[in-house]
């Protein structure tokens, strides 16, 4: 394989211009034995050229799962490594390191784990937006469409440390009567939305109800008609009668509501901070196809982790998974 420099975070090759690039990448799947699992936050042009789209998740269930030799993870650094925590002998790929999460950022493994050890006594449960170091100090996985089957299997006694996302873990205590311990992070997109901004909304659209990710805050929850999971808001819509639907939540998984449901209208709710018409997360969308077609080319950026560490990750996410 051609040596790349990937210092930049990505292979900065230009790609030929007379080259019908999805094709090729169609192609160099089918040679490499590689699958392309993109994440409903991702641009639609890279959802619709992946092989699966999902949630964390459901993602996590398609690595352990797959037979390809190259797994592309289109989303951002952590689900990279999730896929190779969970497929040690595959080729992982992501098309851009500097993808990474506001979230995930917020909980540094060393700082982690003195809070775990100032607590002793607890069992760890952590979001699966975090990197594969706060994993593998980590007793059990969580995603935001189990965390609450999974919390509820534990009993009502057991001491719970819940990192790293303040308003999942908040959310979670408001609806199992738990007590747990938070860490104090949170995703920058989902922090954004404007309780006013949704009320000025439910105005113009009466009849459409509100739809919340559990990483928004807590005013935007109460006011939600429906609190879920991305794979969760979907399933809502696509089972509801309603026609229009307000939707609190990265704006990239409306790509996939509007394939499924053409007859129905989605309106994102903007950022406070903006006029603009939806929230979109700075990090998902670096991915391009030309940094797919890049990655399959060359096979760069690969994720790589230590055998220790990936080991001891693992175990948080097979538990998970075992739970789900």
């Amino acid at each position: 394989m051609e040596n790349v420099d990937i210092s930049k975070g990505f292979v900065d090759k230009p790609v030929p211009a007379d080259i019908d690039i999805v094709k090729e990448i169609k192609k160099l799947c089918k040679e490499k034995n590689a699958v392309i699992m993109g994440h409903f936050y991702q641009p639609a042009e890279i959802q619709d050229i992946s092989d699966y789209i999902g949630d964390s998740l459901a993602l996590a269930q398609l690595a352990q799962k797959t037979t390809a030799d190259i797994i592309l993870v289109c989303g951002v650094h952590f689900m990279g490594e999730t896929a190779k925590i969970l497929c040690p002998e595959k080729k992982v790929l992501v098309p851009d390191l500097n993808a990474g999460c506001s979230l995930a950022d917020s909980c540094q493994p060393e700082e982690f784990k003195k809070f775990i050890d100032e607590h002793p006594g607890h069992k760890v449960v952590s979001y699966v937006n975090t990197t594969a170091k706060v994993k593998a100090l980590t007793d059990i996985c969580v995603t935001s469409s189990n965390a609450q089957k999974i919390i509820d299997q534990l009993p009502k006694d057991q001491k719970i440390i819940f990192g790293p996302d303040r308003n999942l873990g908040n959310y979670i205590n408001s609806t199992s009567g738990r007590n747990m311990l938070l860490w104090d992070g949170a995703c920058e997109v989902h922090e954004k939305f404007s309780l006013e901004k949704i009320l000025d909304l439910k105005k113009q659209y009466p009849d459409a109800p509100v739809l919340a990710h559990p990483e928004c805050k807590k005013h935007v929850l109460v006011v939600a008609d429906y609190v879920g999971s991305t794979k969760g808001i979907i399933n809502y819509v696509n089972n509801s009668d309603k026609k229009k639907f307000i939707i609190a939540t990265e704006s990239g998984v409306i790509h996939e509501m509007r394939k499924q449901n053409p007859d129905k209208e989605f309106i994102p709710v903007p950022p406070d901070d903006s006029t603009c018409a939806c929230n979109e997360c700075a990090y998902m969308r670096l991915t391009t196809l030309e940094k797919v077609y890049n990655a399959l080319k060359y096979e760069q950026p690969e994720i790589l982790i230590s055998e220790d560490v990936r080991a001891k990750a693992e175990k948080s996410i097979v538990t998970m998974l075992q739970m789900s």
